[in-house]
């Protein structure tokens, strides 16, 4: 099969095209024929150098496709159906992967929107589970607009929370049409969530790591009730939880998300796509910043 990988650090153009050995399902476990494949920071982060120092590297955990292959004790699952999820190891990148946790794709997704589901509605349910968001809090997101946050103000809503989010001017329209209250980011931040909400909010959740931290705290009544997934350093100094996948993730999500979709409470993101040969293309669009969506490379 063919999937992307890279041999040295570097920049966009360290990333191949290459064939590697078809992989196969373990126990509980499928293979499908990859059709749409998610990209997210932590790859080029990856690919610079910044997080995994193996060498060489395959790319990619999130992907949607066609069960081809299943392995010892699926029952959920069978070859021809068509499914989204978190592949066994980072190699989604590819014409084959193995998924080790995934779910069907609803039947109102072609593969690129559902590819572009997973690594965002796991990290923001992460969060909100981590928070204790219910029916009847208000909760503050600081980068609202993006991918995970918009996921975090689209799943707290449908649990009954009112949202509050944070973003530039020219995203409000788009965060009312999510279910949330925009206010602007910037200084003065505490004071305009006030106005909203005189006595704070209830729970706050950073996902632009923009250095508010202490607001949101001073906002939500304690660090107790903030958690980041952005902001590392200043999660450390100001005792907030840092969620990370490595922690446990909320994998729940994913049989979960589908009812959301099919009935009108969840939009997925705007899709921009890729062939997988253009990789390289793909990753300096993400780079540079303002795409708005999910990028996606589709294969085949």
């Amino acid at each position: 099969m063919k999937a992307v990988r890279f041999s040295r650090f570097g920049g966009p153009e360290v990333l191949e095209l290459v064939e590697l050995p078809d992989p196969h399902p373990g126990p509980g476990q499928v293979r499908i024929a990859v059709r749409a494949a998610g990209l997210n920071p932590s790859d080029w982060k990856k690919r610079e150098g910044l997080m995994d120092q193996e060498l060489p590297q395959t790319m990619g955990h999130e992907a949607a496709g066609v069960v081809d292959e299943v392995g010892a004790g699926v029952t959920d699952a069978a070859v021809g159906d068509r499914v989204f999820g978190f592949t066994a190891e980072e190699a989604a990148q590819a014409e084959s992967a193995v998924l080790a946790h995934y779910a069907p794709i609803p039947a109102v997704l072609g593969f690129a929107a559902a590819a572009a589901l997973p690594a965002a509605v796991e990290t923001a349910t992460r969060a909100l589970d981590a928070l204790g968001v219910a029916a009847g809090h208000t909760l503050l997101v600081n980068g609202a607009s993006g991918n995970v946050g918009g996921a975090a103000v689209q799943l707290a809503v449908a649990r009954g929370a009112r949202v509050i989010g944070t973003a530039g001017a020219a995203n409000h329209d788009y965060l009312r049409t999510l279910g949330a209250e925009p206010v602007a980011y910037g200084a003065g931040l505490a004071d305009r969530v006030r106005a909203f909400v005189p006595g704070g909010v209830d729970r706050a959740l950073d996902v632009a790591g923009s250095g508010v931290l202490p607001e949101l705290i001073g906002l939500a009544g304690g660090a107790e009730h903030v958690v980041t997934v952005a902001d590392f350093a200043g999660a450390q100094e100001h005792g907030v939880t840092f969620s990370r996948g490595d922690t446990g993730r909320a994998l729940h999500v994913l049989s979960e998300i589908g009812p959301l979709i099919e009935s009108g409470r969840f939009a997925v993101p705007d899709v921009r796509t890729f062939p997988l040969a253009e990789v390289a293309a793909a990753h300096r669009a993400g780079e540079a910043g303002g795409v708005r969506g999910k990028l996606v490379l589709v294969v085949g």
